[in-house]
Parts: structure tokens; sequence; C-alpha cells
């Protein structure tokens, strides 16, 4: 199992210690790897999360995404109308449950299953609110303040 050192990373950054303690936390809880998923940006504001669920049919699966939480739950149908015996096991087909911390403001905007893998596609909205805006800064001149109107008129 690898294991990062992401001290130096709390020394550099101001505001991002929440998302280095969670990529702490998730690699060294021992959480079992299966199924294997990947994670990328597709996007500026766009990331899909690609999880390997080969041998699960899409009434298997559910995905569920409540607060900051992501989760990912794949339980196998025993098919008890088989006539056929199975001499060797070696496709994973156990129950799991797969949940992921979504960062604020990261809506989950599709899921499709093909191939045996599902892809959850995320988008980051910020609202308009939230977003930075530029403050204008004021010189140190005080400009000229017209009281009642006369400032223009020249003494006949």
């Amino acid at each position: 199992m690898r294991s990062y050192d992401l001290t130096p990373f709390y020394r550099s950054t101001v505001g991002f210690d929440r998302l280095f303690s969670l990529l702490d936390q998730a690699s060294s809880d021992g959480s079992p790897g299966y199924p294997p998923y990947n994670i990328e940006r597709t996007g500026e504001n766009a990331y899909r999360i690609t999880v390997a669920v080969s041998g699960f049919a899409k009434d298997e699966l559910s995905i569920v995404a409540k607060e900051n939480t992501l989760t990912i739950k794949g339980e196998k149908v025993a098919n008890e109308n088989s006539k056929s015996e199975v001499l060797y096991r070696g496709i994973a087909a156990r129950a799991f449950e797969r949940a992921f911390q979504l960062a604020d403001f990261v809506q989950v905007k599709d899921a499709s299953l093909e191939n045996g893998l599902l892809h959850v596609d995320l988008v980051r909205e910020i609202p308009e609110a939230k977003k930075p805006r530029s403050i204008p800064i004021g010189g140190g001149e005080k400009a000229p303040q017209v009281v009642d109107g006369s400032a223009g008129k020249v003494a006949a």
C-alpha cells in the first residue's frame, strides 16, 4: 500500500486543509480496494468518477448524493433459477459500498453504465454570491464635491 506524506502541502496552502485531510484519511484508513475506481477532471469545473462494476446490472447498483457525500452501492441479486454450478469464481460479485466526500457546491450531473464501468459525472457550480469579485481601489485624492450646483459659475 502506498503512503503519502502530505505535510508539506499543509504548510503551503490556506483553506485547503479539509481537502488534504480527506486525501490523507482516504489513503490511510485501510479501506479495501474493491471496487477499483478513477477520479478524473474533464473540464475546468467538471469531474468524473469511474467505478469498475463488472457483473452488476443497473438495478443492482444505487447512487445516493446526500449533503457532501456521494455513496455508490452494489448488491448482487442471487439467481436461484440458474441450473449451472460455478466451479471457480474469479470475478468478484460481492456487495460493496464506496463513499466519496464531495467539495462544496459539487453536484451530481449524470450517471451511466457502459462496458462494466459506472461513470458518475460531477459539476462544480459556485453561486454568484460566492464567486470572487473585483474590488476597485480608490485613490488618495478626493473628487471635488458640488453642493449647490454653483461650482461651475463664474463671478460677474
